[in-house]
């Protein structure tokens, strides 16, 4: 199948919403700092997920190890082009950058976008796929010192959810709204396979 590679997220103005599940300890400190504080390794990469559902089903809807927490950073729409100028595929495809093209920019890095495909709200497939972009080294500093305009801790509302959704209650207007992000820039979506 084919899938629709356009990023759906919830943003403003100013801000594109992405998502990140953390442990309790990791979680709590950057809701009370605003920013990441010293339980996050800053060396490890770190993925950011504008799709709120394909993250409830990596994170099992906060039930896996280490995930319980679910973050919603709003991050600076500035930063987020950025990114997806900076970004790199984590495989090669056959239209935007390949073989050795491909190899030398996947080294040269520090941002890097992985396309999977998007679910519902149990768990299946859609026909779209999702981004997910992956951050390390000076560029994930970057975000974390003047990236992220808020950071939200939504815990307790997937929780929520989760249990309304076990129980076939949960209506899909109570989460959060998705709409297509405009990616203008002709060699961003050309680099990314965007279509």
């Amino acid at each position: 199948m084919e899938y629709i590679k356009e990023v759906f997220a919830h943003y403003d103005r100013q801000c594109i919403r992405v998502y990140q599940a953390y442990n309790p300890e990791i979680a709590k400190e950057a809701a009370a700092l605003q920013t990441f504080g010293e339980h996050f390794n800053r060396n490890r990469m770190t993925w950011i997920k504008p799709s709120f559902l394909w993250m409830m089903y990596r994170s099992g809807w906060g039930t896996k190890k280490n995930q319980e927490c679910i973050l919603a950073l709003d991050i600076y729409q500035s930063t987020f082009e950025k990114l997806l100028e900076l970004a790199v595929l984590t495989s090669p495809d056959s239209d935007g950058c390949t073989g050795a093209q491909w190899e030398r920019a996947f080294h040269e890095t520090t941002v890097y976008c992985q396309w999977d495909p998007d679910r519902t709200i149990n768990g299946t497939p859609m026909n779209r796929a999702a981004i997910q972009i992956g951050l390390k080294g000076s560029t994930l500093s970057d975000v974390l010192e003047s990236g992220i305009c808020r950071i939200e801790d939504l815990t307790p509302l997937v929780r929520k959810w989760n249990e309304q959704r076990k129980k076939g209650t949960l209506n899909a207007k109570q989460l959060p709204v998705e709409k297509q992000y405009p990616v203008k820039d002709q060699a961003v979506r050309k680099r990314l396979n965007m279509k």
